[in-house]
């Protein structure tokens, strides 16, 4: 009783090619690969952002404020 030793492991790898065939476990494995580099960038980029300072919005509502005071001065065509 325990862990998976060697004989188990063979037998599972068996069972791949056998599903899946010899000429398509490199591309299933590199898939594999590619997807868990993208996983791993993706939590990089979130940890990332994460780390970064709140932007200040101080921008847009001064844009907001001018376009708003700019909208009651214009004349209005009739």
């Amino acid at each position: 009783m325990g862990g998976i030793g060697a004989p188990e492991l063979i037998i599972v790898a068996l069972l791949f090619v056998l599903l899946f065939g010899a000429k398509k476990l490199p591309e299933l494995g590199g898939s594999i690969g590619k997807s868990i580099k993208n996983f791993k960038s993706g939590i990089d980029e979130g940890k990332e952002a994460a780390e970064l300072p709140p932007e200040t919005d101080s921008t847009a509502s001064t844009q907001v404020n001018t376009s708003q005071s700019n909208s009651s001065h214009t004349p209005k065509s009739q």
